[in-house]
């Protein structure tokens, strides 16, 4: 695929620098760009690379065009651009196309226009598939669950029973859908599982990244809203409530019963607790433990970034004395008064 430099600039939004009918056939970085190939600069550190790019055009903000005299789309957003541009040009395949002939459909199941299903997947019944959905080799899509139009799940994910999931959603391969939350009572020190009657509801234009875990809920719903992007091995819990446009990074858990509200980021590493509220527009920095809800917006982090071993175990050491050297101050200050 190819395409000029000005019909580039109409649907990213940019304004176009020298020959708008340059042909673009691919992205690539500043630093192995070649000919034929558009290139961006959102972080001012890699401007130096400029000067040495092969790149036949560059999508930049106007503050970098002193340091590019060749073609270029200029915007206030580089990275949005890129994102739009490799979207246009993106050579991703189909999970699946057609029906294979070894994929197993239940008579039962609902299947919508240009649906395709690949080898060994299995369908069961009550299913709907709307129209344009990708089911990908080795899927399960258990009984009665619903998938809206042009969701893509890649090999292997699992999906289990009564789940409901929204449109233009896209699933990575071993994401898990649906699975039992973890809910047991303990009876004389036996565990007894309490079977878990919920279901998981997605809403639309959601990614979920490969081998994640979203439990269905114990009674109630656990829901994830429009626009919820997860990352790569991730654990949500059972009940939990992520809303509009929330982000969370590879290997976050999030306790059972927790909202979280929109437009929320949570970095790699970081443990929610259960059965607490976080507000809209939250942000936790990586390996955040979060214990408590949180009723503002803002940046939260925790976590003791690595130091060398030497001064790790002295301030373990000191961290250790923490409360006799608390309770000394206090009686200090007790005797001064």
């Amino acid at each position: 695929m190819a395409i000029s430099l000005a019909e580039l600039a109409q649907y990213i939004g940019a304004r176009v620098q020298g020959d708008g009918a340059l042909m673009i056939s691919s992205i690539a970085t500043l630093q192995n760009a070649a000919d034929g190939q558009i290139s961006f600069l959102s972080n001012s550190k890699y401007r130096s690379q400029l000067a040495d790019s092969s790149a036949s055009a560059v999508i930049l903000h106007a503050d970098n065009l002193d340091c590019w005299s060749a073609a270029a789309l200029v915007m206030d957003n580089p990275y949005i651009g890129f994102a739009k541009v490799a979207q246009l040009l993106d050579t991703t395949p189909k999970s699946a196309e057609g029906i294979a002939a070894s994929a197993v459909i239940d008579k039962t199941a609902q299947l919508g226009t240009n649906v395709a299903i690949g080898p060994n997947a299995v369908i069961e019944s009550g299913v709907v598939l709307a129209d344009n959905v990708q089911i990908g080799a080795n899927c399960f899509v258990g009984k009665q669950t619903v998938i809206g139009e042009n969701t893509k799940l890649w090999a292997n994910v699992v999906v289990y029973h009564n789940v409901q999931i929204g449109s233009d959603c896209l699933f990575q391969s071993g994401a898990v859908i649906g699975s039992d939350g973890f809910g047991y009572a303990n009876d004389n020190g036996q565990w007894l599982k309490i079977p878990q009657l919920g279901r998981v509801v997605i809403g639309d234009r959601v990614e979920i990244g490969a081998s994640t875990t979203i439990d269905r809920g114990a009674i109630d719903d656990t829901i994830l809203a429009d626009g919820v992007i997860i990352d790569n091995q991730c654990q949500i819990a059972h009940n939990v409530v992520i809303n509009e446009n929330t982000a969370m990074a590879a290997c976050s858990v999030i306790a059972g019963s927790t909202r979280i509200g929109k437009n929320c980021t949570i970095a790699g590493l970081v443990g929610i607790n259960g059965h607490i509220n976080i507000a809209d527009n939250v942000h936790f920095t990586g390996t955040s433990m979060v214990t408590k809800g949180i009723t503002e917006a803002g940046v939260y982090s925790s976590g003791m970034p690595v130091v060398n071993n030497k001064l790790w175990r002295r301030n373990a050491v000191a961290m250790r004395n923490l409360d006799s050297m608390n309770q000394r101050i206090k009686a200090l200050e007790k005797t001064n008064k």
